[in-house]
């Protein structure tokens, strides 16, 4: 496979039926960094032959927007394969694939995906990948999964089918060993970690949701997705460093660079210790900031 393209930034994944007009026609205006056109839970089997059909022109008109396009594919492979030959197109960064199995499973549809790009003349690599785990055979090999395909960008736990799985409600509680596992396992391939400690599903008390988003943020998560346009901003702001942040850290490199050039191995900034992972951690929060920015400088010129 050719060389991929640099990963994208990805802070929140809203979710769009791709057989409702008005949810399409407006939904580039939202403000997410990335439109899911949906194909799997929100379209009824009765319309999911319509809404392939016209995924293309959907995907044009989604992309007015600042925003990266993924289309979410149905698990069973006789919806997969069709769902595939439909979503694949320059007008389409890639797949949400729902119900990873595992590494076979992934490999498969790599193979596929790579026989459409061909057809449709598009470089081999132009499709990503973002993995959901949702049932508890598949949670072992969620590494496995990450690591079976170089399209893999991101990876995720579907809180609702799993939770369904487990018999439980989908709590922060009851989710947070899987949640957590799903976040090492990403880190270890190095793939994006996504998602909250709870459940997408409650938009009604969106300051709740904004502090989950916090909370997500906090364990190491980088993004979410979310199913209605008052999510957006909530998970935009949780997964972007806030100026105080940015201000502390700028703080400690300079105390870092000074404690280096008097030959001190560590210094203190605000009575707390700084070593090599707060420098580290510095480091990356604004390497985070210039990336959440550039991605949008690039999103608006067009780029």
């Amino acid at each position: 496979m050719t060389e991929l393209r640099p990963r994208p930034v990805w802070r929140s994944l809203m979710y769009v039926p791709a057989h409702v007009e008005r949810f399409i026609d407006r939904a580039h205006t939202r403000g997410a960094d990335c439109i899911q056109l949906d194909l799997e839970d929100s379209v009824p089997p009765s319309e999911k032959a319509a809404a392939r059909a016209r995924l293309a022109s959907a995907a044009r008109r989604v992309r007015r927007g600042p925003n990266d396009v993924l289309v979410r594919i149905n698990a069973p492979l006789s919806l997969a394969v069709p769902d595939v030959e439909a979503a694949i197109g320059p007008d389409i960064d890639g797949l949400t694939i729902t119900k990873a199995r595992g590494p076979d499973h992934i490999r498969l549809l790599d193979e596929l995906v790579s026989e459409r790009e061909a057809k449709a003349g598009l470089a081999e690599g132009h499709t990503w990948f973002y993995l959901l785990v949702e049932t508890p055979e598949a949670l072992p090999q969620a590494e496995a999964i990450a690591r079976a395909s170089r399209r893999a960008i991101a990876l995720s736990l579907g809180a609702e089918d799993f939770a369904l799985a487990l018999g439980a409600e989908p709590s922060e509680e009851a989710l947070s060993l899987a949640k957590g596992m799903v976040l090492h396992a990403a880190r270890a391939a190095g793939v994006m970690p996504l998602g909250l400690t709870g459940t997408l599903a409650g938009f009604g008390d969106i300051p709740a949701f904004a502090a989950m988003a916090r909370r997500s943020r906090a364990l190491g998560f980088e993004g979410a997705s979310c199913i209605n346009p008052a999510q957006v901003a909530p998970l935009n702001d949780a997964f972007s460093p806030s100026t105080e942040e940015i201000a502390h850290a700028e703080r400690v490199i300079e105390v870092d660079r000074r404690a280096a050039a008097e030959g001190r191995g560590a210094a203190a900034l605000d009575g707390r210790m700084i070593d090599i992972p707060v420098v580290r951690r510095a480091e990356r929060l604004l390497a985070r900031a210039a990336a959440i920015a550039a991605a949008i400088a690039s999103r608006a010129g067009g780029g």
